[in-house]
């Protein structure tokens, strides 16, 4: 399970390490896509075929199923760790996800989310007073946190 924040500097090559806390359940290869929120979802192999099945299930014939397809999938690349432990990330997700110096990675359970600072400073300040009213929303009162 990937948790944890993460404060890491990508350079002019689109190198980004990734935290060596995460880099033996990811293994040396592993996938980057396009994310929701402008951010960046990295899963491990295993989480991929699992999203992909998901993805496949979904009908084609559903707008909305064809047009997340496009986007989730279309954005998708096969990673490999450098001897650094840095990946390599394509040009079209830095843009993406507004990549420039300073970078967050953060776990969120099954995968990864990489953000460029100031767009996680944002989401972070625009959420962090509607946690509880967020929890409320989310689970009932069976689940103590």
């Amino acid at each position: 399970m990937f948790i944890g924040e993460y404060h890491h500097s990508i350079d002019e090559k689109g190198r980004l390490i990734i935290p060596a806390k995460f880099r033996d359940e990811l293994g040396n290869n592993f996938i980057i896509t396009r994310g929701i929120d402008n951010c960046l979802f990295v899963y491990s192999n295993e989480s991929w075929d699992k999203i992909c099945n998901k993805l496949n299930s979904l009908p084609f014939t559903k707008k909305d199923a064809r047009v997340f397809n496009r986007f989730f999938m279309s954005g998708a690349t096969n990673v490999e760790l450098d001897k650094q432990g840095r990946a390599n990330i394509s040009s079209p997700l830095i843009d993406y996800a507004h990549l420039s110096k300073e970078c967050v990675i953060i776990g969120t359970g099954d995968r990864l989310e990489i953000w460029s600072q100031d767009d996680w400073d944002s989401f972070f300040d625009s959420n962090k007073d509607s946690m509880s009213d967020i929890a409320e929303n989310l689970f009932d009162e069976s689940v103590s946190l």
